[in-house]
């Protein structure tokens, strides 16, 4: 079995910005009521012609970059979303025409928030195997397509953006390497978090539309709830796993859902703050692509170095939820 690593970073962010003051124009908020509560300050919307698809080939382009791969090397594109450009086909065989990667397979995986690290692992399993030798894991959304602009309890919290990484075997003395991945789901809390039609079960009417069913619903509670025991659990579990102390980690990955359900979970755990990468404020909760854009700036602000342990962790709806352990490798694209 092949050791398997992250062989290059990237991410891409849409040009629009929502401001927490764009919002007091449109429903009941505030700027210091969203940030006391979220953390959040803005997040990126698309503009014009840029879509899921897009935002995840300009992500996965500078991942191969780093990579120091071409398209023709790609064997595997797998792209995390629940908001990519159509129903079908998949989101990633859009993105396999646009970077040219025509010897590749492609497909999507649903698991929302925890979409990256359920595509992660199963790349990393394709990677050990050997049955593939570069596989392109993204995820990416667009859920600003998605969100109610009029439920003030969900619309300050959701961005747009993608976040890609590329898996190789890990050869010679690299050390880098992904130590574990661990996925869960709990399917009888489905409509935690969830839109309520658009599927084969319940299709679009003109009733649906006027009560706003084809629109992300949320239980914020319940989510909350969730949230800080899933993460402080996916640590601990990540942790133990692999025989390390939480002292011993570089850093910490979080989906990016809310600044206080982040350093609630880390208190528990007693990690320093300066272990847990957090840029909510300047994206707000963008799914599939908060682990992958996180993981990508930090790398790229050298923050990692050869050997950090680093643990990814993420949850939603489904409920799915999921973590990561990996030593970091020789990746090029640090600031120095």
């Amino acid at each position: 079995m092949n050791r398997v690593k992250i062989a290059g970073t990237g991410s891409q962010v849409p040009s629009g910005v929502i401001t927490n003051a764009d919002l007091e124009k449109i429903v009941d908020t505030s700027d210091e009521w969203i940030v006391q509560r979220t953390g959040i300050r803005e997040r990126r919307q698309v503009q014009g012609e840029e879509t899921c698809s897009r935002l995840s080939s300009e992500a996965a382009r500078k991942a191969m970059d780093q990579a120091g791969v071409e398209s023709e090397d790609i064997d595997l594109i797998i792209v995390g979303t629940v908001s990519g450009d159509y129903p079908f086909p998949a989101t990633a065989c859009l993105v396999q025409d646009q970077i040219g990667a025509h010897r590749a397979g492609a497909f999507d995986v649903s698991a929302a928030c925890s979409g990256f690290l359920y595509g992660l692992s199963v790349g990393w399993r394709m990677v050990q195997t050997g049955a593939y030798k570069n596989v392109l894991v993204i995820g990416a959304e667009v859920l600003t397509k998605l969100v109610d602009f009029e439920d003030r309890g969900s619309c300050i919290l959701f961005g747009d953006g993608a976040g890609a990484v590329v898996l190789q075997a890990s050869e010679g003395d690299d050390q880098g390497e992904i130590l574990s991945a661990s996925l869960f789901a709990d399917g009888t809390q489905n409509e935690v978090i969830w839109i309520p039609v658009g599927g084969s079960r319940t299709t679009h009417s003109l009733e649906s539309f006027e009560n706003r069913e084809h629109l992300i619903q949320l239980d914020g509670r319940a989510v909350f709830k969730f949230a800080v025991s899933t993460m402080r659990e996916l640590i601990q579990r990540g942790l133990e796993e692999n025989g390390i102390t939480a002292d011993q980690l570089k850093l910490v990955v979080p989906h990016q859902v809310n600044l206080r359900i982040i350093e609630a979970a880390c208190k528990k755990l007693d990690l320093r703050e300066e272990q847990v990468f957090i840029n909510i404020e300047k994206y707000g909760n963008t799914s599939a692509a908060s682990v992958p854009i996180a993981l990508d700036e930090a790398h790229r602000s050298g923050l990692l170095e050869p050997g950090d342990l680093v643990l990814l962790c993420a949850f939603g709806a489904g409920l799915t939820w999921g973590n990561a352990v990996l030593r970091w490798g020789n990746v090029q694209g640090a600031k120095s």
